[in-house]
């Protein structure tokens, strides 16, 4: 009983309540609770009734997930089609007959005929081809006004 000793000076001391404090009211159990039995497992069985209704829903609820992404889908790419055309049609309006996903436009030189001479007096049929370097159009030309004068 050393504790008590401890304590005693303490135990002459009143306590205050505070009156913020109160003792709960007990709890009153309705009258129709009835006890668990001693075997509880017959609680536990799960009949499995609900499984086809809730299976029904979900294949409903992704066939309209599916078809707004479907939707979603389409209209974002009828927008980004819209928006091309626009573009095409403004770029065409500065350059007619421009495409923008084709090779870019190269203006073809029209040459004036001046290896007639050269194709007539060939009588084999076979029509010169054009020289395509600079360099061989420049030796072609000169043979031909050597040829020309002598």
């Amino acid at each position: 009983m050393p504790e008590q000793a401890q304590y005693a000076a303490a135990a002459h001391i009143p306590l205050i309540k505070s009156p913020s404090l109160r003792v709960p009211r007990a709890v009153e159990l309705p009258p129709d609770l009835h006890p668990l039995p001693d075997d509880v497992n017959a609680y536990f069985v799960y009949p499995f009734t609900l499984e086809p209704h809730i299976i029904t829903l979900e294949s409903a609820r992704r066939s309209t997930l599916a078809a707004h992404v479907a939707r979603r889908e389409a209209y974002l790419l009828a927008r980004d089609d819209e928006k091309e055309r626009r573009k095409r049609e403004a770029l065409r309006k500065i350059a007619p007959g421009f495409e923008p996903s084709a090779a870019p436009l190269v203006p073809t030189p029209i040459r004036k005929s001046t290896s007639a001479p050269a194709a007539a007096t060939n009588m084999g049929g076979d029509a010169e081809e054009r020289p395509k370097d600079v360099m061989e159009d420049l030796v072609s030309k000169l043979e031909m006004l050597e040829s020309s004068s002598a």
